[in-house]
């Protein structure tokens, strides 16, 4: 009986297949198929690829938040170079 082995697969690699499913329409049998790879394997790379896409989304709390900031950060540098300028 031998030994089953893991094969590593590139980040690059993993983001375009999960890139053919999500992006371009293949199913992810198809996709599997074309690259040579397990449908499983994929399927597994597509969930991973959601679940951190979903952490790296802002609360709508987080997001209002970042706006203000970004409007707090402009009035300060109109400030300051109006400062400079007198």
């Amino acid at each position: 009986m031998t030994k089953r082995t893991n094969k590593n697969y590139p980040n690059d690699f993993k983001q375009e297949a999960v890139s053919l499913v999500t992006e371009q329409g293949y199913s992810v049998v198809e996709a599997a198929a074309s690259l040579n790879i397990t449908d499983k394997l994929l399927y597994n790379w597509v969930a991973k690829f959601k679940e951190q896409s979903e952490k790296s989304e802002l609360s709508t709390d987080e997001r209002a938040e970042l706006i203000q900031l970004r409007k707090d950060k402009k009035r300060l540098q109109i400030s300051n170079l109006v400062y400079l300028l007198l």
